[in-house]
């Protein structure tokens, strides 16, 4: 019984572990379900970001900004939508590509920079939306670039939302 018992784990096993890691960066499409960890490390728990947030862990929100699409008519009036998040997150749009252009790379290092006051082990929360493999990648290459206090909120603003947390309207940080 316990070889079988075994056996059936052994095959049902990787179904339950979800969505492996990739080895390098999550490419389009952005928005599908997410690995439980990053570089094997979990994510958090709405109630585990709530915690940090409450003790004053900067957030930085990675949610791409929506650009003016191209080809509108001279004179089309575009109003951009207001870009809602966490309160007191920090928001660096367009830093959470599969491949990151030089420009945006710095932004993200900067924007690292800054939450952490150039302390490569304090703690920071990443995060976009619900299944959305931005947050995945920019938490991943803030660990590869030696940030040891990076902590994943796979659920983003949804998962905050459904705990009760009000959102905030912001600007992108400055480059």
């Amino acid at each position: 019984m316990r070889i079988a018992a075994a056996l059936l784990w052994c095959l049902t096993a990787p179904a339950l572990a979800g969505v492996p890691e990739p080895e390098g960066f999550r490419g389009e499409p952005y928005r599908a379900e997410v690995p439980a960890t990053v570089m094997g490390r979990p994510g958090l728990s709405p109630e585990e970001a709530e915690a940090l947030h409450a003790q004053g862990v900067p957030f930085l929100d990675v949610l791409p900004h929506a650009a003016r699409p191209e080809g509108l008519p001279e004179g089309t009036v575009w109003r951009e939508k207001p870009h809602l998040t966490i309160p007191g997150a920090t928001w660096l749009p367009n830093t959470g590509y599969e491949a990151l252009a030089e420009p945006d790379a710095a932004y993200l290092r900067q924007g690292l920079e800054r939450a952490t006051g150039g302390d490569p082990e304090a703690d920071v929360v990443v995060f976009c939306k619900r299944e959305c493999w931005m947050s995945w990648n920019v938490a991943k290459r803030a660990m590869e670039w030696g940030y040891s206090g990076i902590h994943w909120f796979p659920g983003g603003v949804e998962a905050w939302q459904d705990l009760g947390g009000d959102l905030e309207e912001v600007q992108p940080a400055p480059r």
